[in-house]
């Protein structure tokens, strides 16, 4: 019987066929994808992870990734609400939950994400004064993160965070803002040193009125007062004769003590 060459060409070519239309048929999907099939231009089901089989040239898989994404937002120039110019970015991140919703509600999810942060970071930094921008963060991050949620949740998107990576002012704000803060450290050290006089001046006076209606605290102050003076060795200590300085002790009996207390200590 002979072989014809015609038929076992056709034979290899119809198996060679059934390989690639079997190759074709399944495809593996890993644990953080899923294939979200169209059958013939639509939705037939989300399939994955691993081994998934479908109809060539029939159905057309989708991957979508669910790992958890982020978006940079390039800096925005922003007029804050008292006209201060400002240059402000942020990073996004998000993941897919619902992958045929991120397939066929939205054209291009990375691109629409990174769109809708940018206008919601504008409205929001451009509805608030430079003093609130650079103390409430966390608060723009909160609501930011709250304005992209309410939009990307018909995309099947989650934003699980939203964080502000850096505020920049103009060379000129800055320098004015150093003399503002210096201007500022000067009020407060001389407000400082003022309630410092004031309360030295009050004691002064508390202690003047204190010694005037007790003479006998004013003499054991005044000898408190000599004794320490003795200790520096050196010097001569005149004391004003009368008895202003001791009504009570009297001039001599003072200096008698002083001057026994002045040789021990020379001993």
């Amino acid at each position: 019987m002979a072989i014809n060459v015609g038929d076992i060409v056709g034979i290899v070519f119809l198996f060679i066929i059934i390989i690639i239309f079997i190759a074709m048929s399944f495809r593996v999907v890993r644990e953080w994808e899923r294939a979200v099939v169209l059958r013939l231009g639509r939705f037939l089901r989300v399939k994955g992870p691993g081994i998934i089989f479908l109809i060539p040239f029939v159905d057309r898989p989708m991957i979508v990734d669910l790992r958890i994404n982020t978006v940079e937002v390039p800096p925005q120039t922003i007029l804050t609400r008292d006209n201060v110019t400002v240059s402000v970015d942020a990073v996004v991140y998000y993941k897919v939950i619902d992958p045929q919703k991120a397939v066929i509600s939205v054209y291009n999810y990375n691109v629409a994400v990174l769109n809708l942060a940018q206008t919601s970071l504008r409205d929001i930094v451009g509805q608030m004064e430079l003093d609130e921008l650079l103390s409430k963060r966390e608060e723009i991050n909160k609501r930011l993160q709250e304005i992209l949620d309410v939009t990307t949740e018909g995309w099947g998107i989650k934003v699980t965070a939203v964080t502000i990576r850096d505020i920049r002012l103009s060379q000129d704000l800055l320098t004015a803002m150093a003399k503002q803060a210096e201007a500022e450290r000067l009020r407060r050290a001389k407000v400082i040193l003022s309630e410092g006089e004031r309360q030295a001046a009050s004691i002064l006076a508390d202690a003047s009125t204190y010694y005037r209606d007790n003479p006998t605290a004013l003499q054991l102050r005044f000898l408190e007062t000599l004794s320490d003076i003795s200790q520096r060795g050196g010097l001569i200590i005149v004391v004003p004769a009368g008895n202003e300085i001791y009504p009570t002790l009297g001039t001599t009996v003072a200096l008698s003590t002083l001057s026994k207390k002045l040789q021990t200590e020379n001993k």
